[in-house]
């Protein structure tokens, strides 16, 4: 059987982004979480640098070059939100180059499931502009490559706290990417309204559920086990992307939701279910998340459900109690 597949770099902890709430300590709350409970069947692989060919297509050229030179000349503040320092170009490439990988690994065969731990991460990062801590768009690139590799359907479920704006207008105008967002409104972006439901080509394939203040694990789960999987039974992915932010949290600083740590625990487990039913393999790539403690809390709690043996533990549990 192929392995679970962990993608990261330490190239993640050379982003500087000072006194943020986006700070490396995220990345070594995570991986200080998963050395003590042992990887969770995961295997851990170095996230590559992303082809730059990719990353020009996703991207405006003139963008990724200004931002290259941004980089080189020591960072700077981008806006009021997002800052890049003399490391955050090789981060940014590495997190990109994660998410894409681990597209690469679950098509070829060799993985079961990945998660691509990066920072800067990306959901908000549109075709030629950085905002909302995110530099480059992770989780459309890994779709872009999916695409490229001959797919003709990926969905992304969303389900950080805040709309993935970004990745909502590059794949707008399209059907073969179905967006679903889980999000807290109005927050920020500002983005993300129920009626925004894609354009042209792409009408009716954007789905934004957007959730009041307080909403936790029964609205996030209802949301994903009626809306969310009704449309993907109908749209039938050949891959399922997950944005997956954990801010959302009840512990988190910069939202107001209420979802708990086994709430993701859930969520993670019907996306898993889902995808086995629709033959679609599955890969989460990391977006928010600042309470240090929930969030390296909540990603162990989606590894579980995604370790090897999760699926078949529950399959027996099931069948004994039957």
């Amino acid at each position: 059987m192929a392995p679970a597949l962990f993608f990261s770099h330490p190239a993640s902890l050379a982003h500087d982004t000072g006194l943020h709430p986006e700070r490396a300590l995220r990345m070594v709350a995570i991986e200080r979480r998963l050395d003590e409970d042992g990887w969770l069947g995961f295997e851990r692989r170095s996230s590559p640098a992303v082809d730059r060919a990719l990353l020009e297509r996703c991207h405006d050229p003139r963008y990724v070059a200004v931002l290259e030179r941004l980089c080189a000349s020591g960072g700077g503040m981008i806006d009021g939100d997002t800052v890049a320092s003399a490391g955050s170009w090789e981060a940014a490439l590495h997190s990109a180059g994660g998410a894409v990988a681990a597209v690469d690994a679950l098509l070829d065969g060799a993985a079961a499931v990945t998660f691509a731990a990066g920072r800067p991460p990306g959901h908000h990062a549109t075709t030629n502009r950085a905002m909302g801590f995110c530099l480059f768009n992770n989780v459309a690139l890994a779709a872009l490559r999916a695409l490229d590799r001959g797919l003709e359907r990926v969905l992304i479920l969303d389900w950080d706290v805040h709309h993935g704006n970004g990745t909502n207008d590059i794949f707008r105008d399209s059907a073969e990417v179905l967006y679903a967002s889980i999000h807290e409104y109005p927050l920020y972006p500002g983005t993300g309204p129920a009626s925004d439901s894609g354009r042209g080509a792409g009408a009716g394939f954007t789905i934004n559920m957007p959730v009041p203040s307080g909403s936790g694990d029964s609205v996030f789960l209802g949301l994903v086990r009626g809306r969310v999987a009704d449309a993907a039974r109908d749209y039938r992915p050949q891959l399922i992307l997950i944005s997956a932010g954990y801010d959302a949290h009840h512990d988190d600083p910069l939202a107001s939701c209420e979802v708990t740590t086994a709430g993701y625990g859930e969520l993670t487990a019907t996306m898993r279910d889902l995808a086995a039913e629709l033959d679609a393999p599955l890969g989460l790539v990391l977006e928010g998340g600042y309470a240090l403690g929930a969030l390296a809390d909540s990603v162990a709690a989606t590894l579980a459900q995604l370790a090897p043996a999760a699926g078949a533990d529950q399959d027996d549990s099931s069948a004994a109690s039957a």
